[in-house]
């Protein structure tokens, strides 16, 4: 089983996830952050990821150590679920609309960590989340899983809409990446011999 269970406590978060890559969806959030916890929920059932997450955070101050931390402790669940990569398909990606917005992302499961992120966010705010911190989530997730995400606004105006059609097309990206490949012969998808 491709599953993996992280903790993780700082002064400032205590996280605890399980993530299951071969799963059906099934999800149980509990972040402190409504809107987080919306994203994650449609990450998980896009994905086909079985995901728990339980954070306490010092939302208290605001949600920016939380989002970042989760993403961290996600991007850490995806490196130690896949393992060595033997036989993943390791390239994803998928253009999704949702209604005006129209969203491209595409993944590499190369041990090598980049985001390119590029979103337009015409509103600092969606109810009591800072817009800014969906980069925030995507860089702790990229240093921690070692995997290249480009994230890119094809079209849009509606801040909701633009943010959750990052995490549906972000999740149907590496639902194709960490897919195993039929008769790939468990091979490393590298000429290098290793994707770490």
């Amino acid at each position: 089983m491709r599953k993996a269970e992280i903790t993780r406590k700082t002064n400032e978060t205590d996280i605890s996830l399980v993530l299951e890559l071969d799963g059906c969806g099934r999800r149980e959030v509990d972040t402190g952050c409504g809107f987080l916890n919306h994203m994650l929920e449609l990450f998980a059932s896009h994905g086909g990821f079985d995901l728990t997450v339980k954070c306490k955070g010092d939302t208290e101050v605001d949600f920016h150590h939380t989002v970042e931390d989760v993403g961290i402790v996600l991007g850490s669940a995806f490196r130690e679920a896949l393992g060595e990569r033997r036989g993943i398909a390791r390239y994803g990606n998928f253009i999704l609309p949702m209604d005006e917005a129209l969203i491209l992302t595409a993944v590499d499961i190369s041990g090598r960590a980049f985001l390119g992120f590029k979103l337009n966010l015409p509103s600092a705010r969606v109810g009591d989340f800072d817009t800014e911190l969906v980069q925030e989530f995507f860089e702790g997730f990229v240093r921690a899983s070692g995997i290249t995400v480009h994230v890119k606004q094809l079209e849009g105006t509606n801040c909701h809409h633009i943010i959750e059609g990052t995490f549906k097309s972000f999740a149907r990206s590496l639902k194709e990446a960490v897919a195993v490949v039929p008769g790939s012969g468990n091979t490393i998808p590298s000429t290098k011999g290793v994707l770490l």
